[in-house]
């Protein structure tokens, strides 16, 4: 998932409410019809195309839908708007079948020029929208602008070549290379469709980008008036109060469940948690694992987890010290105490990794992969046999803030992991810093020879782990492998499923072998909810569909 700027982007979604204590107890309506949600924040804005933080996603993806979609709890891919698709046998033309019969909210009636026209948009974004704070996902999956600004990759370089009309219920995606990975991006909020008469009418791409890179609309479609296709529409939002959904009694699939959503920003994780007790909200979004443990205490709540969709590991630069030699980062494997980090501080919610895949995510390998049990004595034995004089020194880096799924104590972990580094034949130098204030920095630039880091995923697809970190030389990690590089390449464009899984879980089984990282932790997500509520169906990517909630 996004770093860095997703976390500026919900901060400042963050800021735009007080810490809001719990609600008096007269607003809470007891109606079955009504599903109360305590978010982490107020939306930033309501147009996919223009924010990456998942608390504004989350009320989008109830009023928007792409061309396919998440199977619910899971990261299948299955149909939305789109019926059926295929690839041309060179993998550079798909061809999607639209659903038939379909309307936006606005009576605008869905159809082949309707999916054109959003991809015209994204892919003639004017110059100044064009950066990753307000266009990461069209960034990092399509990679390029037909008119591109200083920075942003042209046609050129970009996975995206067009979309052609096939008759009003087809549309055929052109790409400039085959890959199948896109496919799965495409059930991002941030593909989702939207009215074309909206976003003309509301004037959706006018307005001005702030000195932190936000966009700040003038027109009123990502405030007021966000058209889509799906189970709710939006009914009224004050910022810093509550936003107001209501069931689309037009959609075209089952109607939702219950007719009102009611999203309430309660910044303060112990504040959210109060209003779950106190029956003023339903369900409670990212809960610690302390407050995970409250909750449960309660006989009248429940806790549900996401699954496992992120990793936690140890980096390794081997363009550093004595990092090349194999023998050497086996010997940091070995070195590792990763089973006793993950038990003693993820509280429950963390699932000791043994590669960098979660087992979530098609290409995770089931065997062949190889184990690096904590072994002191093998790790010298390594050590002695790479030619190393005893304790090898390294470096190792860690944040001093900004907790994360994956490492929700960063100090505690780089305690424990050089505690029993140097007891497997490592001399550790401490250089901890502070992730915005060039942490992050100097491990993108080359400068950490071991450092704690980690992945959330962006959506469910195992390029998006794989290929991202692995699929190309970087600074991060210090290598070069051809073979590595060929093979995750092959495994994106191969677009028959099972011959690319095969693809995917020898890629994940490689890396292993070469350890650029050693991974340690997948961990869960805890939300709390009332145990009256019933059809909540938890998303690995944290963007959970409302439609199927009933309040009892």
């Amino acid at each position: 998932m996004r770093k860095g700027t997703k976390i500026g982007l919900v901060l400042m979604a963050l800021s735009l409410t007080a810490a809001t204590a719990a609600f008096p107890a007269s607003s809470r309506t007891q109606a079955k019809n009504t599903f109360i949600v305590g978010a982490e924040g107020d939306p930033i804005l309501l147009d996919g195309s223009h924010v990456a933080d998942g608390t504004s996603l989350r009320v989008i993806t109830q009023i928007f839908e792409g061309l396919v979609r998440n199977k619910p709890g899971a990261l299948a891919i299955k149909p939305a708007l789109a019926t059926r698709w295929k690839a041309s046998k060179n993998g550079l033309a798909w061809t999607f079948t639209l659903r038939q019969g379909v309307k936006f909210t606005d009576g605008t009636p869905f159809n082949s020029a309707a999916v054109c026209a959003n991809f015209t948009r994204w892919w003639y974004r004017r110059a100044d929208l064009q950066g990753d704070d307000i266009s990461y996902y069209w960034n990092t999956v399509f990679g390029g602008y037909a008119r591109p600004a200083p920075g942003s990759n042209g046609p050129d370089k970009a996975l995206y070549r067009g979309c052609k009309t096939a008759g009003p219920n087809a549309v055929r995606i052109l790409l400039t290379r085959r890959s199948s990975s896109f496919l799965g991006a495409l059930a991002l909020a941030n593909f989702a469709i939207a009215s074309p008469t909206a976003l003309k009418k509301y004037k959706a791409d006018e307005g001005t980008v702030g000195a932190d890179g936000g966009f700040r609309p003038t027109g009123t479609f990502a405030t007021q008036n966000p058209i889509g296709t799906g189970p709710y529409k939006l009914q009224s939002w004050r910022i810093g109060d509550k936003l107001v959904l209501v069931r689309n009694e037009g959609y075209w699939g089952p109607k939702a469940k219950t007719k009102t959503v009611i999203v309430r920003p309660i910044s303060d994780t112990n504040a959210r948690v109060q209003a779950l007790q106190t029956g003023e909200v339903d369900f409670a979004n990212n809960l610690t694992p302390q407050d995970a443990a409250v909750v449960k205490a309660n006989s009248s709540l429940k806790v549900q987890y996401r699954p496992a969709f992120n990793v936690g590991y140890v980096g390794i630069n081997q363009k550093l010290g004595p990092l090349s030699k194999p023998k050497v980062r086996q010997a940091i494997a070995y070195g590792l105490d990763r089973k006793s980090v993950v038990g003693a501080f993820y509280g429950g919610q963390g699932q000791l990794a043994d590669q960098f895949l979660p087992e979530l995510v098609e290409g995770f390998a089931k065997k062949g992969v190889p184990q690096y049990t904590y072994n002191p004595g093998k790790a010298k034995q390594l050590l002695q046999e790479a030619g190393e004089k005893l304790p090898v020194e390294l470096e190792f880096w860690y944040p001093t803030d900004r907790p994360r799924g994956y490492m929700p104590d960063p100090p505690r972990n780089f305690q424990a992991f050089a505690a029993s580094l140097e007891k497997s034949g490592f001399k550790i130098t401490p250089r901890p810093g502070q992730w915005r204030g060039g942490y992050v920095s100097g491990l993108q630039s080359g400068k950490a020879a071991l450092y704690l880091f980690g992945w959330t995923g962006d959506f469910g697809d195992p390029a998006n782990f794989l290929n991202v970190h692995f699929g190309v030389q970087t600074d991060l990690f210090g290598f070069n492998d051809p073979k590595l590089f060929n093979l995750l390449t092959r495994a994106d464009q191969e677009t028959d499923n099972a011959k690319r899984v095969k693809l995917y879980q020898q890629a994940s089984i490689y890396v292993m072998q070469t350890l650029p990282m050693v991974p340690y932790v997948h961990t869960t997500v805890a939300v709390g909810l009332r145990k009256n509520v019933k059809g909540y169906v938890m998303s690995p990517v944290e963007l959970e569909k409302f439609d199927s909630v009933v309040v009892g």
